[in-house]
Order: C-alpha cells, then structure tokens, then sequence
C-alpha cells in the first residue's frame, strides 16, 4: 500500500510544473545502427545540471529557463557531442553519437568531469565494453564474457578454464545472471569450459558486486546485467568467426523504417573432428562405439519503434549441450547420454508517459533442464536395462519499471515483479529385466511466487554528495508458508576533490532460489531448489567502503575499496549425500531436503583496481586480499573451515596495446592462491575376520587384512599450490572495400605452468632385499598445458 501511495504521489507532481522550468529530454542512439545507448552522460556546460541515460537510452532534463544553453552528451568510446538549445519551451532532443578509433588520444582529454567514478554515487560495479573484451586473449580463441570479468577484483575464478563466478566469497548460485531481463541458471557449455553468452550478440556488460540498487533482488553476492544489441536499422550487417572449437555467425538489419532484428548463432563441431579419431571403432568382431558432444546457442532479438513514446522489443536465447555414448554390437546394445539446455524470451514494451516518466513492462519466460539417460540391451542373456534422470526449472515473471525525473538533483525509479516458479527437483525412472517391480521417483512438481516492490532515489544532496537510498520489500510464497523479506539499501559518494571522493555502500540481500552442488565445478549436475517451509531463505548483509581517483590526462581510474559480508542460512550437501543417491528400495524416500545442512558464511577484504578503457594502450591491474568462512553445524565438527575457493590474494594483469591500425596486441597474466581440499592425512588397512578356502588344499582360512581406510582430518585444510598463467595474443586487421576481416593468434598459458587441476593419492611399492615396502605419494595432475590458437573473424 504505502508503493502505490507513493506511486500516487509522484503522478500528481507531474501536475504540478513551476513556471520558470522548462523540460528536455530524448534518446541517445548510436549513428548508423540507431542502437540506443545507456550510460551516456547529458549536461548543461558551465552549470551544474546533468543526467544520465537509462538502460533504453532516454534522458530528461528539468531546468531553469533561460537564453540558450549548450547541451553536451559523452559516453567512453564515442565522440562527444554538443547542441545548443533555445529554453523557452520544453524541448525533445535526440542525438546520435558516432564511435570513435582507438587509436584517437583525443578521447581521453575529452573526457569530462561527469564521466568521472568518483562522481557516482554507485560502487563496486564493473563496466567492460564488449570492444576491450573482443582482444583479449581467450581458451581456444572463444572470446567469453564471464572469463573476463574473472580476471577483475572481487571475482574469483574457479578451477582451471572454468567459467564460474565467485564473487566475494559468494557461490555461482549467489550471482544474478540476466539477458534482456531474463535470468539464466546455467551460464555453462562444455561442462563449465565456455559460457553461453556470445559477444557479438550482445551490447552491454555490467557488473555489481555490493552495493545493489533497490531494482535488483533474488541473490546474495552480484548481478550480473547483459542486453543484447537491438539489430542494425541502416543496412543488413553481418559478423562472425572460425575458430578451433566452434564457429560463430550474427546477421542484424532493418526489416523497415521502424523496426529491426538480429539473430546470432554458434556451434561447435568437437563431434565432428573427433568421428574419425574416435567414432566407430571396431570392438571385437562387429562392435561399433559412437561417441560424441556438441553444444549450440541461438540469440535473436526483434524491435519496432511506434514513435517517440512507444518501442516494442522481443528477445530470445535458446542453447543445449549434448553428450552422448552408443555402442552396438549384433548381441548387445548400450546407449548413455547427457544434456541440458537454457531457454530464454522476453517481450518488453517501453512507454514515455510524459517528458519526466518512462515505463518499461516487460514478460519474462526462462527455463533450464538437465537430464541423464541409460540404455543397455544383451540378447544372450536376455538382460534389459533403462534409467533416465530429468531435473528442471521453468519461470514465467512480469515486472515494471519506471523511470522519474522530477529535477536535475533526483532521479527516481520504483516498480514492482513478480516470478512463477515451477521446479521439478528430480524425476527418476528405473526399470529393467534383473528387477520384479521397476522403480520410479518423481518429486513432486513445486509451485512457487517470488515477488518484489521497490522504490530508490539518486540523489544529489550537495555539490560534493551524491547519494543512492532504496528499498525493496521481497516476498517469496510456497504451498504452506509466505516469507516477506525488507531489503533496505544505500549508496553515497562524498566528494574531497574534483576528481577525487570516499565512498560507502550497505546493501541487504535475500535468496529464494539455491543450488545444491558436490561437485563444486558449476556442471548441469547440480540441483535448483525452493526455498520451503523446512529451507529458509539465504540472507546477506554487506557493507563496503572505498576511494575513487580519476587522473583525466591519462584516462586512468584508481579504485579502492573493502568490503565485509554476512551470509545466513547457505546451503550444502551433508558429508556423503548427493541427489543421486539412489540405493534400490529407499530411492523412492529419499529428498533433498533430507540431504543438507544450512549454515553461516563470513567474507571480508580489500580490492584494488588501476583501469584505462580507451587510447592507443588499455587494460587494467586488479589485486584482491580477502577471506572467506563457513560454518554448519552438520561438517567439519561444527567448526570454521575454508570453502574451496577461498582465496588469499588473487592477481590479474591485463594489457591491450594498438601497435597501429593493422597491429593489436594484448596479454593477460593471472595470479591465485591455490584451492581449499580436504586430503587424507593418513592411510590405514582395516581389521575383518573374513573366511576365504584356498583353492589348492581345501582348507579354510581367516583373513584379518580388510579395506584401505583413509583417515581425515579438518574439511579443507590443505592448501593447492598457486596457480598463475600467461596468455598472449595478436591480431592482424584488414580493412576492405565492404568487409573487415581479422586473423587472431594466441598462446594459452605461454610458459607451461603445470597448475593443479586435482590431487591423488596413490600407493608405489619397492621390493628390496625380499622386503615390500608400500609408499603413499599424493599427485598432481594438471590439466591445460602450452596451448596455441587461430581464429578468422570478418564484419561485413
């Protein structure tokens, strides 16, 4: 109630307009593709007043009336532009902003005071243009978007060539992954070796790591916002590229005056170099094995503008990963697969009700499953056997968002969502000629609604402080309990110099949604469940502080900031349990709920980064110290242990240089401490009193030597060694009559560091003087080494 009366509220002073103000507002597109540009900073020169952007490039203005001004719009990475404005009247301005070379020095003395970091009132959020993230070295030369943002502070990366965030101490299940507002639950192919997101498709990555708004909820450790790009209206467009794992190709264009599309395709083709090194070899005397994977992913987006106050937008993602193992023989036949698959769409409509209020209603469908299957047929001893295992998440979620102008000094945003959750925890299917009665375990389906309210104002208090206050009252409904969480949030920036300001952030967190994982890898194998009446809700409280200094010749931005964090009520697997537990007759009793244990999280530390987006030399320098503390009651003894991607310092470098217009290079050298593994601290053979008859006089003996027994102490107590790597990469461009094409070469991990993927244990025994002498030697297996890449990549 107290949303809609404020809601009210804000309606009725657009009534009420003072005499001596007048309004402008518009959109900021990009020239040529007219793709609206968020972000960019609008401003009277001389004065005070300014605006930013939103997330649909509309900006709006409300100022004192006078002669004529000059209205400046900059955004990193395109030409400043300016138009002089006659304020007697309100006014609509639209703009286009044209990009710039990267070679243009020009773009760093022209960057204004309002581009600043410090004079945001936002902290720990992370910005990347998707042009910086096309250079830099990749696995493979498969340019990915959440390996890159591994390589910045706060973020820690998971084993090796895995995709998983970690973010302040936080899990992959803890960071809010959104495409064109839809959340995404599985961001892996490849088993976690590539992400699913293609940057040709996409426009913009964002981010945030504390300090959330009030718009954003559900999750306790990061959001992670992409938009995909709208579609070129000028002329059709093309882009793509050929690489050793997989081929990509994106089209856009206009489809008429005022509407456009893009649609972006990838595909990798391991099934098809791999058929004749392993498909159809011969076992035995007509055996034939087929192996094979392969994954997919499809973007397409759609918009058609019905003038300056309605735009229409519809977008998709549809993406699978598929495994799969045939062998036949003229007796026998075994099939076993694996396969999981996103499946994204939104519909949203943009309205402009009036100068000062924009709206956008958006509906939202995101769905993910997984599923195992088996099959094995033997015609000799007439044996039959299937097993298939199917889990699955589907949403359907609408939401509304509006945007408030009322003055230069308050930008106002409130709005409200609500998300039908279906889950399908586990669906099992056992049957078979060697049981009487055929198992079958299906939980039941789970209907859930998660809703939110909120409402947040950036506020320009002072000349030297901006603030961010918010509010957000979460809900979560199951069958028989209703949880209403409050989520107060707050963000400010005190100025101490032009370019210099302290900052302070606290934001409250809950999650209704969690992944269950023993694996630790992030694999389709883990589990999504509800928050129930037996589960609580995951909650967080953080607060950060932090420095922001921009040097404006440079073009350099130095960042500082510590954090701490409380998490309540994570979840994990108790010692020995999986959702694959299936033990023959009590596979129809067993639950997840059954299977963990809740407890508290702790993570504090401090980051440190030092960046430049723009000129002839970019990159970054990001450090991290931090610690990260678990503690259940059910592991460990009830003590405080470290998580396995706990990481004590973590260290990235990255350098992009333009040699010349024809030259890039880049180069990126990682730094970790290593992992937290729990190892056996001694090994032992067990007692038994086994019977066993020796088979060449008869007789009966007893056995007292049982089982190796390892013993273990403290969870996690073992330190990895460090990881570190270097990657490097050059790229040869070429500008032609109609295309562009460039040829990348790269080198993942140059100096061959051996890092340590896993450890084992294994036993070597010596014979000296007829004497056996068994030795435990713990062995480090390693997983990429020296590994050389080629990709061609052409825009026409």
């Amino acid at each position: 109630m107290h949303l809609r009366y404020t809601m009210l509220l804000l309606l009725l002073s657009l009534c009420v307009s003072a005499q001596d103000r007048i309004t402008i507002s518009g959109y900021v597109k990009e020239a040529g593709s007219q793709e609206q540009l968020p972000g960019v900073n609008v401003y009277v020169t001389n004065t005070p007043y300014g605006a930013v952007t939103n997330t649909y490039g509309f900006y709006s203005l409300t100022i004192p009336k006078s002669d004529s001004v000059t209205i400046s719009y900059s955004f990193v990475g395109y030409e400043k532009a300016e138009r002089r404005a006659l304020l007697n009247r309100d006014l609509q301005i639209n703009v286009l902003l044209s990009t710039i070379t990267q070679l243009e020095e020009v773009t760093v003395s022209a960057r204004r005071q309002e581009d600043y970091e410090s004079r945001s009132a936002q902290m720990s959020q992370i910005e990347i243009p998707i042009s910086q993230i096309k250079k830099i070295p990749a696995f493979f030369g498969e340019k990915d978007v959440l390996k890159v943002l591994q390589l910045m502070p706060g973020v820690q990366k998971g084993t090796e060539g895995q995709t998983g965030l970690y973010v302040r101490g936080g899990g992959p299940d803890q960071n809010l992954i959104i495409l064109d507002d839809a959340v995404v639950y599985n961001a892996n192919h490849l088993f976690g070796f590539f992400s699913i997101f293609n940057s040709d498709a996409l426009r913009s990555v964002e981010l945030t790591k504390g300090g959330f708004p009030a718009r954003f909820g559900g999750r306790l450790s990061s959001v992670l916002e992409m938009n995909m790009k709208e579609g070129a209206k000028d002329k059709l467009h093309s882009e793509g590229g050929i690489g050793l794992i997989s081929s990509r190709l994106t089209l856009e264009g206009p489809i008429s005056k005022k509407s456009s599309f893009l649609v972006s395709g990838r595909r990798t083709y391991i099934d098809f170099f791999a058929k004749p090194l392993i498909a159809q070899q011969q076992k035995g005397d007509d055996s034939q094995v087929k192996p094979g994977y392969y994954f997919y992913d499809l973007n397409a987006k759609m918009n058609y503008d019905f003038g300056q106050k309605d735009k229409l937008y519809v977008s998709g993602y549809f993406g699978r990963d598929k495994f799969y193992a045939n062998e036949k023989s003229s007796t026998s036949e075994t099939r076993a697969g694996l396969d999981w698959g996103n499946a994204t769409a939104t519909l949203r409509w943009n309205h402009l009700l009036n100068q000062k209020l924009f709206v956008n209603t958006s509906f939202i469908f995101s769905n993910f499953n997984f599923g195992v299957s088996s099959y094995s047929k033997d015609d000799l001893d007439a044996d039959e056997f299937s097993l298939r295992y199917d889990s699955r998440i589907r949403d359907l979620g609408i939401k509304t968002d509006f945007d408030f102008f009322p003055s230069t000094k308050h930008t106002i945003k409130f709005g409200a969502q609500a998300t039908f959750h279906k889950f399908v925890p586990s669906a099992l299917a056992i049957a078979g000629s060697f049981i009487d009665t055929p198992i079958e375990r299906a939980v039941k389906a789970v209907n859930t609604l998660e809703s939110g309210l909120y409402i947040e104002d950036t506020w320009q208090a002072l000349d030297g402080l901006k603030m961010n206050a918010g509010f957000r009252l979460s809900s979560f409904q199951t069958e028989t309990k209703n949880y209403v969480r409050p989520e107060p949030r707050f963000s400010a920036a005190l100025r101490l110099a032009r370019d210099f300001s302290f900052k302070a952030s606290y934001a409250q967190m809950n999650q209704y949604v969690h992944l269950l994982s023993n694996t630790g890898l992030g694999l389709p194998t883990d589990l999504w469940v509800p928050t129930t009446d037996r589960i609580a809700p995951q909650q967080s409280k953080q607060v950060a502080l932090g420095l922001a200094k921009d040097l404006e010749k440079p073009g350099i931005t130095l960042t500082l900031e510590g954090y701490y964090k409380v998490m309540d009520n994570i979840l994990n697997y108790r010692e020995g349990s999986s959702f694959l537990s299936i033990t023959g007759e009590n596979a129809n009793e067993l639950t997840w709920e059954d299977n963990v244990t809740s407890g508290k999280g702790w993570s504090y530390g401090t980051e440190f980064l030092i960046q430049k987006k723009t000129g002839k030399f970019s990159g970054w320098i990001g450090y991290t110290l931090s610690w990260t503390k678990w503690q259940f009651p059910e592991l460990n003894f009830g003590k405080t242990f470290f998580p396995r991607y706990d990481r004590r310092h973590d260290l990235s470098v990255v350098g992009i240089y333009e040699l010349n217009k024809r030259i890039t290079l880049s180069a990126t050298w990682v730094y970790g401490t290593g992992n937290a593994l729990t190892l056996p601290v001694s090994r032992f053979t067990g007692v038994t009193d086994n019977f066993y008859t020796n088979s060449s006089n008869g007789k009966t003996y007893t056995s007292w030597f049982g089982p190796r027994v390892n013993e273990y102490g403290e969870k996690n107590s073992f330190r990895a060694e460090a990881f570190h790597r270097m990657d490097v990469a050059i790229q040869f461009h070429k500008k032609k009559k109609r295309h562009e094409r460039t040829w990348e070469f790269g080198i993942y991990n140059l100096y061959n560091r051996r890092n340590p993927f896993f450890y084992d244990i294994s036993e070597d025994t010596t014979t000296s003087a007829g004497v056996s002498t068994t030795k435990s030697t713990l062995k480090r297996y390693s997983l990429f080494p020296f590994l050389p890449s080629f990709s061609y990549n052409f825009k026409f």
